[in-house]
């Protein structure tokens, strides 16, 4: 433990330079502002950035700081659009809209923005604790898992989303299910086959992310603020408060140190990333501190779970990217690129060879995330001059970040049609007040399930059986069986509970009036 606190101050040593340390302010800002922009999200920024720190012939260790920095700044970035817009930056931010826009709605946003802060805040630094305690132990843990043990993960994750389904299980299961059917759109990887494309050639990629994102929450959003326009409805009013209390914090604590734990072993598994952590920790808040029904009205637990999932989960992911080589996430992947233009290959012996590189990278990540949370909150007034400004004068500014963040993608106007009928689609099921995260959510994780089935069932020329072979596997089934069958069976026993009390206060009324 002594020598890895050596190692640790000795990464406090590279990354306090004034360079590093201004990169790190550079990169924290740039990535609050990208994260902040629908469609870009944490990989293009930091894809954006890798040619620049490369061409500026800054050291390796710089621009990994610069990069990282990057990316803890989009985690914190995708929250504001999410809240303020109902407009996730990215898909790890789309829980957070469910209870941080009916916050804005209500008045809150600077509430809402100030405790997502805190909870990112709290989350990324827990998961960084992790990373400097038990990297190895964790990295040679995510090596068990397998397709098999990734599909079990993936169902799990699935069951979780009948937490999100709340009094309306059969419109959420629909939108679950529309969700799947989107991410089958595009050639088959394993037999070639054209699913679902009509002939066009746009489609044979499958629907992009950024479209659908876009479509059903940027576009339909501003259908409803025209309806609302045309209405003569009036603008939200903001409470004047935009720090939380410590009421609120105490209220948000435990959710948000659970979130944080959970979301790093998350994000420790390659490839599982921030979208499953955030949907599973919302939904275990939602099961655990639930009582009264609040949860997606506008709920502060609902923000902060989620907000300190992600977090936590991109933290986790440089993991396995340290360890073994094996980049976490996306983003991760993306610097791992980086990391080849130095002629660097991350891996077991990267902590024997470079260890100024590693640790001054760990380093660095607690630098950066305090000063996102020193240039978050004060920036929180800023940010809810949002709200301030009429729709009028607002929609036409979404709907232009949102056109220009589908095109850049593509380049092709194809995506902006899609965009358009998917948002009009996405207007259409808000009116009949379908629930759109668990759509969003069975089309980003339908892609991942059949890919880690297929991967299982081919490893096994078809035999089913792989699916339970494995303690990880038989976890994971148990857990879900669990998560589909215990909620239903307890609110059947507080039903009937119910009626019979109600029969005994009945004879008892008289009784007590006799």
């Amino acid at each position: 433990m002594s020598s890895t606190l050596d190692h640790l101050m000795t990464g406090f040593g590279v990354a306090l330079t004034p360079m590093n340390l201004m990169l790190a302010a550079v990169g924290s800002f740039i990535g609050t502002v990208v994260g902040m922009l629908p469609g870009l999200g944490p990989i293009n920024g930091v894809a954006i950035l890798m040619p620049l720190a490369f061409a500026l012939n800054l050291p390796p260790e710089s621009a990994l700081i610069l990069l990282v920095a990057v990316y803890l700044g989009c985690e914190y970035g995708g929250r504001i659009s999410s809240i303020l817009l109902n407009v996730p930056g990215d898909a790890a931010a789309i829980m957070t809209a469910v209870d941080g826009y009916p916050m804005a709605r209500k008045g809150l946003g600077g509430v809402a923005l100030s405790i997502s802060a805190w909870s990112s805040f709290v989350g990324s630094m827990i998961a960084i604790a992790g990373l400097v305690v038990a990297a190895p132990l964790l990295a040679s843990w995510a090596l068990a898992f397998g397709p098999a043990e990734y599909f079990a993960l993936m169902v799990f994750a699935f069951a979780c989303l009948t937490g999100l389904m709340g009094d309306q299980p059969v419109k959420a299961g629909l939108a679950a299910v529309l969700g799947l059917s989107l991410a089958t759109v595009g050639i088959d990887a394993n037999s070639g086959v054209y699913r679902y494309t009509f002939d066009s050639v746009h489609l044979a990629d499958g629907i992009q992310f950024v479209a659908v994102v876009i479509g059903l929450f940027s576009i339909s959003e501003i259908l409803l603020m025209i309806e609302q326009i045309t209405a003569g409805n009036t603008m939200i009013t903001q409470t004047g408060r935009n720090m939380f209390n410590l009421k609120e914090m105490a209220q948000t604590w435990w959710g948000t140190v659970r979130s944080s734990i959970v979301g790093f072993f998350v994000g420790v598994l390659p490839g599982a990333g921030a979208t499953i952590a955030s949907a599973m920790t919302y939904s275990m808040e939602k099961r655990l501190t639930d009582t009264e029904g609040t949860f997606g009205k506008g709920d502060i637990r609902g923000v902060a779970a989620p907000e300190a999932a992600n977090n936590a989960s991109a933290a986790g992911s440089f993991v396995p990217m340290l360890t073994l080589g094996v980049p976490g996430s996306g983003t991760t992947a993306v610097m791992v690129g980086a990391l080849a233009l130095y002629n660097i290959t991350p891996g077991p012996a990267l902590f024997e060879q470079r260890p100024t590189l590693v640790w001054g990278l760990i380093a660095s990540m607690f630098i950066g995330n305090i000063m996102l949370l020193a240039m978050n909150i004060p920036m929180i007034r800023i940010f809810t001059r949002i709200l301030s400004v009429p729709n009028w004068a607002l929609v036409p500014g979404i709907l232009a970040v949102s056109t220009v963040g589908v095109y850049a993608i593509h380049a092709t106007t194809f995506d902006l049609v899609l965009m358009t009928v998917l948002g009009v689609i996405g207007y259409v099921l808000r009116k009949l007040h379908m629930p759109m995260a668990p759509l969003i959510l069975g089309f980003v994780l339908g892609e991942l399930i059949e890919q880690n089935l297929r991967r299982a069932l081919s490893m096994t020329n078809g035999d089913w059986s792989i699916l339970t072979e494995s303690g990880i596997s038989r976890g994971f089934w148990v857990c879900t069986v669990l998560m589909l069958t215990v909620p239903f069976i307890v609110r059947a026993v507080i039903q009937r509970r119910r009626q019979r009390a109600i029969p005994a206060a009945v004879a008892a009324t008289p009784e007590q009036a006799g």
